[in-house]
């Protein structure tokens, strides 16, 4: 990674601010990430920019740097303006299936009990990753 840091905390949700919202002024990003100060926006905005993450324009708005956008958002897909792990799709599917090998077995009794078991499971495991993941986006 850029100057060998990872970024968490609310330096990721600024970062995470100027991915969904495009280039960004100063006390834009300080409004709407709900930062109380335009000198904590500027902390953040410059941790950013010095790890390369981030740049200035030369308008002076704040936008994401292109080359290092896999690497913080890995595990993750961005979907227009939405941003959600990629185990979710994973945990849906399972989740789906699972209920459909339920059913089945309730209606029809040849169905194996293991296999709705290791889709439970499945599911458990995927469903958990999935909000780890999540709960490190949002902070």
């Amino acid at each position: 990674m850029p100057g060998g840091s990872e970024i968490r905390g609310n330096t990721l949700k600024v970062y995470l601010h100027l991915l969904r919202h495009g280039p960004s002024e100063l006390r834009d990003v300080q409004r709407e990430i709900g930062l109380s100060t335009a000198s904590l926006a500027s902390y953040h905005l410059g941790k950013l920019v010095e790890s390369g993450y981030a740049k200035q324009d030369e308008l002076g708005r704040y936008l994401v740097t292109g080359e290092v956008l896999s690497e913080v958002l890995a595990g993750y897909s961005k979907i227009g303006v939405a941003i959600v792990p990629q185990l979710f799709f994973f945990a849906l599917l399972f989740t789906i299936l699972t209920a459909f090998f339920a059913f089945e077995v309730l209606l029809f009794a040849e169905f194996t009990v293991f296999l709705v078991a290791i889709s439970l499971a499945m599911v458990v495991v995927l469903w958990v990753e999935t909000v780890r993941l999540w709960k490190k986006l949002v902070g």
